[in-house]
């Protein structure tokens, strides 16, 4: 494996800065919008409520925004090198965080054995960490705590184009300081170990029909 592979093995978790480009994580975003906007399709439509959050929060997931699962899908490779392990894509996603917002301390379903988080861009460029627990932990939790209690953690602070990749259902991770942009968009992407105990999961469970099954012509 790679030094990095080692590390992310042992610390649960690697910390990413200028993952991509800024301007290509802007891009991405600005294309979405334009998308949205095009289809009629208004923020405020999009958002949902969840126990992790303290305010609704914009959500559009990639089975219903296909540029969004071909980025996942093309990652797919780079995510492999930097794990050490053939991993296989399950599900993404999109969120808009607002001032002051938080993600309360919880770990992810099995679909998140490797997890992705991407900021794409922030209206006010102020870094805002992603904190990731330093403890292992054997399933994920059904809980969100406010804080990690007394466990210790690592706070890594992201800009645009930054990235964290980190053990979700293993470790523990949040935002438990208030967000200090106006606005902050990012993606989460997720990955499977394609001979793990997990890898059900791929492709969000659905079986994947042999080239021979496929009729192109």
């Amino acid at each position: 494996m790679t030094n990095q592979a080692d590390m992310y093995e042992e610390q649960g978790y690697l910390h990413l800065p200028t993952f991509l480009p800024s301007d290509v994580t802007h891009a991405f975003l600005a294309t979405l919008k334009s998308d949205l906007d095009r289809g009629g399709v208004s923020l405020d439509r999009l958002k949902r409520g969840s126990a992790l959050l303290k305010t609704e929060a914009v959500e559009l997931y990639g089975m219903h925004y296909m540029p969004m699962l071909s980025f996942l899908w093309g990652m797919t490779p780079a995510i492999s090198a930097l794990t050490g392990q053939d991993l296989r894509p399950t599900y993404c996603y999109f969120r808009i965080y607002r001032a002051g917002d938080i993600c309360r301390v919880h770990s992810d379903r099995y679909a998140c054995e490797h997890s992705l988080s991407l900021l794409l861009a922030t209206s006010d460029d102020r870094p805002w960490s992603l904190e990731v627990g330093s403890e292992y932990i054997t399933t994920p939790r059904e809980r969100a705590d406010e804080n990690f209690g007394e466990e210790a953690y690592a706070s890594l602070p992201m800009r645009s184009g930054d990235a964290v990749l980190y053990q979700g259902v293993h470790r523990l991770h949040g935002r438990i300081t208030p967000n200090p942009n106006r606005w902050s968009a990012h993606l989460f992407l997720h990955w499977v170990d394609a001979k793990g105990k997990y890898s059900d999961q791929a492709f969000e469970g659905q079986t994947i029909p042999p080239v021979s099954a496929i009729a192109l012509g």
